[in-house]
């Protein structure tokens, strides 16, 4: 497929894939990262050709494992013995042909092979056609773990899932919920969650303005102010999105703020912020009366919550660039509401980061809830009496959630605190009774999040 832009030249859409996946596969870029800047270069591509580009990358990372497998079944050179560019090249053209049926097979085969050629190896154009050829011959007849005689190795192949997170799930949640759990992040759902900006236009004025940009909209009915858009080409060129009256934040994200519940006036501390969704929304909540400080610990960081800010006009919102793990003597005791919304190994937004689960492993986890008590270690000490202190990460390790949140509770003069008035009756198994929320994927609706709420005594 390819697309022609006065000025541009022709530009080879499966060849702008390939750069995307040897860029996040082997280089450890981060997927969403080069997505959205690729998408951005090239936005003046028809609509067409950019869903194109974004189907065959993210269909192409999510099932990484999967390809593989059948790769190696009927290649004699294994994947991770193949030149990094050859391997690249096979997988997006097998994912074309297992799951891309608008996509012909012949097309497929003569654009990797004419790709193979136009990156210096021509040499290998016909172990690429050959191996191509031989999936497609034997389509019908790939063979496949059985999920009755060995459930982990079936959830790791046909849902592309590391054994060691299958066995950590399974482990953790039992076999049926972390089934559902794996299952959920293969979900297909191109719908965009985003948060409305009550401060700056009615809910209903929000909503028609969308509609009026042809962006269809389907409403949340856990919160209110929750969206989800679909049929959108470049978010960034909506009217709505530029003039700041909504922002791109899944619901899970949106429920920090909500169940931290700022009133007006209150000083906010949000101590790893970046790109700002939470810090913006705590804003909003107080009606854009109050401040928050919103930290980060890199000069990138916090200058991707500066775009926000400018975007959103939230005057009372200041970003600055402060490392969490250090104490910050001038803050103690003065924050009404901390949120400390922590790295985590991101477990739970491995449907839209597909690159999480690949490059994640068990001692990066502790390492993790190393780091995350070192924080929360400064983060209580920043809560007034009688003030709030949230915890939340975007995982479904039970390390850095439930046990980081006894840490907490056993340590320091802070006690969990009912939520169940901010969310719907029973949701999340109804633990917001005890003070947190677990969500999961394919469960909950929603990424896997936890979230926690202290009050300081």
């Amino acid at each position: 497929m390819t697309n022609k832009n006065a000025g541009a030249g022709e530009i080879n859409t499966r060849e702008i894939i390939l750069d995307m996946l040897m860029e996040i596969c082997e280089k450890g870029a981060y997927s969403h990262v080069v997505l959205r800047q690729t998408l951005r270069k090239y936005q003046y591509l028809d609509k067409r050709d950019r869903a194109f580009i974004t189907r065959i990358t993210e269909g192409t990372l999510e099932n990484r494992i999967y390809i593989d497998y059948v790769i190696d079944q009927v290649s004699k050179i294994k994947v991770a013995k193949m030149k990094p560019l050859i391997r690249n090249l096979l997988r997006m053209s097998v994912y074309q042909v297992l799951k891309m049926d608008s996509v012909p097979v012949s097309a497929t085969c003569n654009e990797a092979v004419k790709l193979a050629i136009k990156r210096s190896f021509g040499q290998l154009k016909g172990f690429v056609n050959g191996v191509l050829r031989a999936i497609i011959r034997n389509k019908e007849n790939l063979k496949f773990p059985n999920a009755s005689e060995d459930l982990v190795t079936y959830l790791h192949v046909m849902y592309s899932m590391p054994k060691w997170i299958v066995e950590q799930l399974i482990v953790q949640y039992g076999v049926e919920d972390a089934s559902r759990i794996i299952k959920g992040f293969a979900k297909d759902d191109d719908r965009i969650c985003v948060r409305m900006n009550t401060t700056k236009a009615s809910a209903k004025d929000i909503v028609n303005q969308l509609e009026e940009e042809k962006i269809k909209v389907e409403k949340s009915d856990v919160y209110e102010n929750a969206l989800y858009i679909s049929e959108i080409d470049f978010l960034e060129n909506s009217d709505a999105f530029r003039e700041g009256l909504i922002s791109v934040q899944d619901l899970s994200s949106m429920l920090v703020s909500v169940i931290a519940d700022p009133k007006e006036g209150d000083l906010c501390l949000d101590m790893c912020a970046a790109p700002g969704g939470k810090a913006l929304h705590l804003y909003e909540m107080m009606n854009a009366k109050g401040k928050v400080i919103a930290r980060d610990v890199s000069d990138y960081k916090v200058e991707l919550i500066w775009e926000n800010i400018e975007r959103t006009g939230a005057d009372g919102v200041e970003a600055e660039v402060f490392d969490a793990t250090e104490l910050d003597e001038s803050m103690l005791g003065k924050a009404d509401v901390v949120v400390a919304d922590l790295p985590c190994s991101g477990l739970g937004v491995i449907g839209k980061k597909s690159d999480i689960k690949y490059n994640m492993t068990p001692d990066k986890e502790k390492e993790l809830v190393r780091l995350q008590r070192r924080m929360l270690d400064n983060a209580w000490q920043y809560v007034k009496k009688g003030g709030t202190l949230i915890y939340s990460t975007c995982t479904l390790n039970k390390e850095e959630n439930i046990e980081n949140m006894r840490y907490v509770e056993e340590k320091y003069p802070l006690k969990l605190v009912d939520i169940s008035k901010y969310v719907p009756e029973g949701y999340c198994r109804g633990t917001a009774r005890n003070g947190y929320l677990q969500m999961l994927p394919g469960i909950d609706g929603s990424d896997g999040f936890f979230i926690c709420r202290f009050e300081r005594v």
